[in-house]
Formats: C-alpha cells, structure tokens, sequence
C-alpha cells in the first residue's frame, strides 16, 4: 500500500569562499636589491681614474650586496613555507570539519536526491516532483534484483512535489521486511506525451565511514556524500 502526500522541500545551500594575499617583504628587498646595485655600478663607471674606489671599501659593498641577496633567497624559501604550512592547515581543517559535521548526521533522517531507498521500520519514503499535472501516472516499486515488487495507477497528478511512503506490502499481498527498493515513476500528459519527473528519497543514516577522508553516510545499505544531503530532521 502507498501513502500519498503534497509536501513542500526547500533546501539552502550557501557557498562561502576564502581569499588570501602575499605580503610585499619580497618585492620591498628585491627593489632595494636592484637600487644597491644600480648605485654600485653607477660608482664604478663614474669613478675618477686618478682616485679610484678603495678596495676595502668596494669589498664592503660587495660583502653588503652578497649578504641582501642571501636575505631575497631567505625571505622566499620562508614565504613558500608559509604558503605550503597554510595550504596544509586548510586542508586538515576542512577535512576534520567535513568528517566532524557528517557523524552528527548518524541517527537522523536526511532526504537525497535518488530513487532507491532503504525499507526501515516497515516503511520506505520518497519525493518526487512533476513538472506539469498528469492526465495519468504509474508508480512502480521494484526490488534490488530489478524485480516489481509494487504498482500503482496514482491519483496524485497535480504539479508539484509529492511524497510517496510506502508500508512494505506488495501488491501480491506479501509483506517485505527489509532490503532497499527503487521507484519508477511513469507520468503522462493528456497527449500521451512523458512529463519530467524527479525523486528525492528519504531514509535514516545508519553508519558513516570517513576511512578514505571523504564522509560516506550509509542509509540503510544506499550510500551518499554528505554534501548530497538536501535536508536533515
């Protein structure tokens, strides 16, 4: 037997993005590198022959100018620390926060977009939209073999989401007690012609595995992302 209802599902998603910006330290160092430079050859090639520049003077220079470029090669290798240092904190946060946020989801009911869903405690749910009303509509329930296992000629075929809870007894009158089940929804316009169609399922999660880095939430035995969830009650 089906249970058929009109429901409304709104689901938010917000996006939230990061920007970050290098320091100027490098750019500072290296345009007083090319300054250094530019004046120390400008002094060589004004020079008064007669009175050349000291050598104890001129080495100073030099050892000055071999210290700022050992400083422009430090100041690089720190800020390519820094950025990988960042980059990886980021990462290990957004892992943990990911993995952290889908056990809270053990235990809770969450809907996804798919067809297939689980049969739990004698029930399985789900959603679907029509894009126009029907003139006709079929649903048809089959098992994870591919076998029909339920059909309905529905009477819900108003436009619109609806949601279909079905009790878990066949149309033979046997009754199934667990396992997982797809809808098939066929919808038809007074023309004959097919009408778009999509299905959201409902279900609870019964185990997460975040083994792989990735937060996999189990509905009794259909996987799906954490970020596929649509809502959660």
């Amino acid at each position: 037997m089906l249970v058929d209802s009109v429901s409304a599902t709104t689901s938010t998603t917000s996006t939230k993005s990061t920007s970050s910006s290098s320091g100027s330290s490098t750019t500072s160092t290296s345009d007083t590198y090319q300054t250094f430079l530019t004046l120390l050859t400008t002094q060589l090639q004004n020079q008064d022959p007669t009175n050349p520049v000291d050598t104890t003077s001129f080495t100073t220079q030099l050892v000055q100018m071999s210290s700022l470029e050992q400083q422009m090669s430090t100041n690089d290798k720190l800020d390519e620390l820094t950025s990988t240092v960042s980059d990886l904190a980021s990462s290990v946060t957004s892992s943990l926060g990911t993995t952290s946020g889908a056990v809270s989801y053990y235990g809770k009911t969450v809907e996804a977009e798919g067809s297939t869903t689980p049969l739990q405690d004698g029930e399985a749910t789900w959603e679907y939209d029509l894009e126009s009303a029907a003139s006709s509509l079929k649903l048809t329930i089959t098992d994870s073999s591919g076998n029909t296992v339920y059909s309905d000629v529905s009477s819900n075929t108003a436009a619109g989401t609806h949601e279909v809870t079905w009790d878990g007894v066949g149309t033979d009158g046997q009754s199934y007690s667990g396992g997982t089940y797809t809808l098939s929804i066929t919808a038809l316009d007074s023309s004959g012609n097919a009408i778009d169609t999509t299905t959201r399922f409902k279900g609870t999660v019964t185990s997460v595995d975040s083994s792989t880095g990735t937060a996999v939430l189990s509905v009794g035995g259909v996987s799906l992302s954490a970020g596929d969830v649509l809502s959660v009650s």
